[in-house]
């Protein structure tokens, strides 16, 4: 029987409109499509396998078609790669763009548990799939631009491998986000030994790596309270996704990209008949009924009468939480950051979900 490693590599590719050479943005909702042979990213394939490995079929989908037909394209996908009966499917890579990489994280996870196909996508560590599904998949981490296309294609390919090998893999040898997952091994070293043997080598500068990663957080200081709130101007703002109806500005139910501004002036109370949420991410219906549940209106005028507060900045801010990544977020916050603080706001009251 001729040895695993030996036979031939075959791969069905998963790959977004614009990488499929279809369009930009404008064509972000187009339907899914397959060709025979090798695509765009696909190409690279060969220059890496060479004659070991064949892509068989490339599979190509609108980011926006994706995730607004996703059950549809999923079951559609499912019985594109049974009839070309793979080893190995791969999706991306994504970088950045965060509706292709829910798309590649949802297709990988889907080939897995439906047929049992090993799957790799490749991502940039802000990418909102990322925390998606890395669980799940094996997901190559990427620089954030294509400049890093080859890097990423060879690293999946490896990865893809591997796990057709039923090999171990390993987040830092392999460059893919860890799952979380522990796994025991036997040591030849007490507990106490390696964790000694560790600290040095961390105080004498020398090289040494962690049995377990702790997670890593940006350090936000405390801000300084607010000294006198009845002379203070107060202002709203939400990641829950409430805009007035009809969403004036587009802003995106997931994965938003900006925010929406809104006058409140003169106005008591939200009503419900004005006010709608456009967002992925929870069970809105109660907020439908009464804005107020969000963004608080009601209560900060209360607040302004009673002369608890001085008076409630005349806009409130809106945007989505969901599968925003960190970018984005960013970009977003400090916008409205610099707004609030060109109108003399002394303190924000934010609401999430």
């Amino acid at each position: 029987m001729a040895d695993k490693k030996d036979q031939k590599i075959t791969i069905v590719y998963y790959i977004n409109q614009f990488f499929g050479r279809i369009g930009g943005e404008e064509s972000a909702n187009v339907g899914l499509t397959v060709q025979s042979g090798a695509i765009g990213p696909a190409m690279a394939v060969k220059e890496f396998l060479g004659e070991r490995g064949e892509v068989l079929a490339t599979i190509i989908c609108g980011d926006n078609y994706f995730i607004e037909n996703e059950n549809k394209v999923k079951e559609e996908i499912i019985q594109l790669v049974k009839q070309y009966s793979p080893k190995l499917v791969l999706a991306g890579p994504a970088f950045n763009a965060g509706r292709y990489g829910v798309a590649c994280g949802e297709i990988c996870k889907t080939i897995q548990d439906e047929l049992g196909i090993p799957a790799v996508t490749a991502m940039y560590k802000e990418n909102p799939g990322v925390e998606l599904y890395r669980k799940h998949v094996a997901i190559v981490k990427t620089a954030n631009n294509a400049r890093a296309m080859k890097t990423a294609i060879s690293q999946m390919i490896q990865i893809g491998e591997k796990l057709l090998q039923n090999e171990i893999l390993d987040p830092e040898e392999d460059n893919y986000f860890s799952k979380g997952v522990k796994r025991n091994y036997i040591s030849d070293k007490t507990a106490a030994e390696r964790a000694v043997e560790m600290l040095v080598n961390k105080i004498t500068g020398k090289e040494y790596r962690s049995e377990i990663r702790l997670p890593e957080f940006e350090f936000v200081p405390e801000p300084p309270p607010v000294k006198d709130l009845k002379n203070s101007i107060i202002a709203l703002t939400t990641d829950g996704g409430l805009y007035p109806k009809g969403n004036p500005d587009k802003v995106e139910s997931a994965g938003a990209t900006k925010y929406g501004k809104y006058s409140i002036e003169g106005i008591e109370k939200l009503n419900s008949t004005e006010y709608e949420v456009c967002h992925r991410g929870y069970d809105n219906s109660c907020i439908n009924e009464d804005p107020n549940r969000l963004v608080p209106v009601d209560v900060m005028s209360d607040f302004v009468k009673e002369g608890l507060i001085g008076s409630l900045y005349p806009y409130y801010f809106s945007t989505t939480g969901v599968m925003t990544n960190l970018e984005n977020s960013r970009k977003i916050g400090k916008q409205i950051a610099h707004e609030l603080s060109k109108g003399g706001v002394d303190a924000v009251i934010h609401t999430s979900t």
